[in-house]
């Protein structure tokens, strides 16, 4: 029976986050996406796994709404197969997708796909130059009939439903403008989807392959589509394996590498929405409930920090002008040797954010 401290040391590994030098190419989160919410995004969570990104250009890299409808980061070079990859499977698996924006399009008689179909026409014909979210948003909302509107309460407006909005600008070439809030669109170059998902790219294969051992609906709720369609595209080389007597999947060919997984000496500050962070089984992370509650609260997340492969704590960080401080609450004694590794990496996130380190404040 393999323990939850051999998944977190698998997925230490499979994640790359013991890595000190690696390359864009094979850095394996960007097969999934690096998530680019927060202040230091996808850029920091690219740093911990080792790229040198003074060394990357941004002809390197595409930002695109994709799963879930949250930007993520992927190479450049394999847009059009993410494009395949992250596409809705089915009508079913759409509606879920986009939320509560199905309900008036099935009323109306418009199917989820056609929608997401129609709604990215209208942007490839508006988007032929960077264009902002809001005129964007406006132009197409205006050129569309009344079952893709919704009435916004924050904005005082009638506009696009924001799932669908989010899902069709990839169908339709587009991609986000880095370091853009709020948003820029912009037609992605040359861009032509792949006809079909590539294994590599394969959300479902991917969430067992970095972030396995899993179930059904932890990777249904990651990708947000039903059990059903992806039980229907679980990979025929998964493996069931217990963990902690409940039982999971794994790809066969990482089967060993999770009942061999060493320890992991790394000390890493994961942003909030790190990959690491985001498996759907939050009690294997952190078990205990009030601990949990800290680190995914509804609002205002607080970064990860790990040590030996474990969540040993949170982090906030205090900037004021050009000037850092971060904010580290342990959840155990740390021993000296961890506080000197939790400090240097505090140290590399001010230089990453071009600041100086003003200290780290260790809170009882």
């Amino acid at each position: 029976m393999i323990d939850r401290r051999q998944v977190l040391r698998y997925r230490v590994r499979a994640q790359q986050l013991d890595r000190e030098r690696g390359a864009v190419a094979d850095t394996a989160v960007l097969d999934i996406g690096a998530q680019d919410s927060g202040p230091d995004g996808s850029g920091w969570a690219l740093a911990l796994r080792g790229v040198d990104l003074s060394a990357a250009s941004d002809d390197d890299f595409v930002l695109l709404w994709t799963l879930r409808g949250a930007p993520h980061r992927y190479r450049r070079g394999d847009v059009g197969r993410i494009a395949a990859a992250v596409a809705p499977w089915s009508d079913a698996d759409a509606g879920k997708r986009i939320f509560d924006a199905s309900k008036p399009l099935q009323a109306a008689g418009i199917g989820n796909l056609e929608a997401l179909d129609a709604v990215a026409e209208r942007m490839r014909s508006i988007v032929t130059a960077p264009v902002g979210k809001g005129e964007l948003s406006e132009k197409v909302s205006a050129a569309m009939p009344e079952p893709y509107h919704r009435y916004c309460r924050v904005c005082d407006a009638v506009h696009l439903y924001e799932q669908p909005f989010r899902l069709s600008a990839v169908r339709a070439g587009l991609e986000l403008e880095p370091g853009t809030s709020p948003p820029v669109l912009r037609p992605i170059p040359g861009f032509e989807p792949a006809s079909g998902t590539e294994p590599r790219f394969d959300p479902v294969r991917a969430y067992l392959r970095l972030l396995g051992p899993a179930t059904f609906k932890q990777a249904a709720e990651f990708i947000d589509s039903p059990v059903k369609e992806v039980k229907a595209r679980w990979p025929e080389d998964a493996v069931e394996v217990s963990v902690e007597g409940r039982s999971r999947w794994i790809l066969a060919d990482d089967e060993e590498a999770l009942r061999s997984a060493e320890p992991s000496a790394a000390t890493r500050l994961l942003g909030p929405f790190d990959l690491f962070l985001q498996a759907r089984d939050r009690s294997t992370l952190v078990p205990d409930a009030a601990r949990a509650k800290e680190l995914w609260p509804v609002l205002g997340r607080p970064g990860a920090v790990l040590v030996d492969g474990e969540v040993a704590g949170s982090w906030r960080p205090r900037k004021s002008g050009k000037r850092l401080r971060v904010a580290v609450r342990p959840w155990r004694s740390l021993q000296p040797a961890a506080k000197r590794a939790v400090t240097e990496q505090a140290e590399r996130l001010a230089d990453f954010r071009s600041a100086a380190l003003a200290g780290v404040d260790f809170e009882d």
